[in-house]
């Protein structure tokens, strides 16, 4: 399956949440879409259709397909750490994400958008896969040539999100990623468990 380029309200409105950040249109229409969606009388949903739609919600907020969702399970049950928490903490660590977190683009997709077409450096070397893990230390900036554009501008002046786990220095354009954030850092609304116990049956 392609990469979901379509409506993120819509998306949203199928979660009941604006996992895409402020929605002003979800806030008009915060039902499921569709002929019945407004219709509060629906059928229960089973442990596999709660499962599943955890996990698509995971997914489409991190903007990950499922093959590279799948791996990075994979690496997380490998690891010495609780499962899920470790899946949240691969998925943070994507530089797509980080480059969000800093607030060097208004969305994820923006941000892997800029990290493609080559506008992000890390450790002063130009790095252009969305998913390249970061680890504690890493130095990530905007490329001295990109500095001034003026998308990586706005996004800059309208951001004020603070994460603990991450520094940035407006002046020089780079951020610190000090460290992998903490569960209770991650501000996303995912039960990570339903998403454990459906990849484990």
């Amino acid at each position: 399956m392609a990469r979901y380029t379509g409506p993120k309200t819509k998306i949203a409105r199928k979660f009941g949440e604006a996992i895409f950040g402020d929605d002003k249109s979800f806030e008009k229409r915060n039902y499921p879409p569709g002929q019945h969606g407004s219709n509060r009388r629906r059928a229960k949903k089973s442990e596999y259709a709660i499962q599943l739609m955890e996990k698509q919600k995971a997914k489409y907020t991190y903007g990950i397909l499922e093959r590279q969702f799948r791996n990075l399970f994979e690496r997380a049950n490998r690891s010495k750490g609780v499962t899920g928490e470790v899946l949240l903490q691969l998925c943070e660590s994507r530089l797509d994400n980080v480059v969000y977190r800093m607030g060097v683009a208004t969305s994820r997709r923006g941000a892997r958008q800029l990290v493609s077409h080559r506008h992000i450096t890390v450790n002063g070397e130009i790095v252009n896969i969305p998913s390249y893990t970061l680890k504690a230390g890493d130095v990530v900036g905007v490329r001295e040539k990109s500095k001034s554009l003026e998308v990586i501008e706005n996004a800059l002046a309208a951001n004020s999100a603070v994460y603990e786990w991450i520094t940035w220095n407006p002046e020089k354009k780079e951020g610190s990623f000090v460290s992998i954030p903490q569960r209770i850092q991650i501000p996303e609304n995912i039960k990570e468990q339903l998403i454990v116990e459906l990849y484990s049956k």
